[in-house]
């Protein structure tokens, strides 16, 4: 079961998503896919409520903007999902703000990023990740959302 607020109100997941995830589906769709973030988000609400959780979805293309998103998620979510695009290989801000929160955390990438330009290799969010999902796709933000639910059950089941 995900944390819960006093009125026993399951937390949502925070979904995140960094800079260019927005042009999903047209951006380099031979490494990105054809899929829209537009699409993920609506894959990820049914996931989600399939296992009896909800989302907040987010994009921004502003570092600090993803930084308020993860402050907020520290007290109103149970877990964040998070594709940091481009952030992941440059922002320890994003990986300062991860490391403060006391909920889990999954990294997606839709590409292997070790496959990708040695720039890409690393992700600074990594370090804080609970977990990580990459080169799957759009469907790794759905085995995302089922780390979450397990993780977040397995909690529930250990109190």
């Amino acid at each position: 079961m995900a944390k819960k607020t006093k009125q026993t109100k399951v937390l949502p997941i925070y979904i995140l998503n960094g800079p260019n995830l927005n042009l999903l589906g047209h951006r380099e769709p031979e490494v990105y896919g054809y899929t829209t973030l537009a699409e993920i988000e609506a894959m990820c609400a049914r996931q989600a409520k399939s296992h009896g959780l909800s989302i907040v979805f987010r994009q921004s293309n502003r570092e600090g903007e993803i930084v308020d998103h993860l402050q907020e998620a520290r007290t109103g979510g149970s877990a964040v999902i998070i594709n940091p695009a481009g952030y992941g290989h440059t922002s320890i801000a994003i990986l300062d703000s991860i490391q403060a929160l006391k909920i889990p955390v999954i990294e997606v990438h839709l590409s292997n990023i070790h496959k990708r330009e040695p720039f890409r290799n690393h992700s600074y969010v990594s370090k804080g990740a609970t977990g990580i999902v990459m080169g799957l796709g759009a469907q790794g933000y759905l085995r995302a959302v089922d780390a979450v639910a397990e993780v977040l059950s397995s909690k529930s089941r250990s109190k």
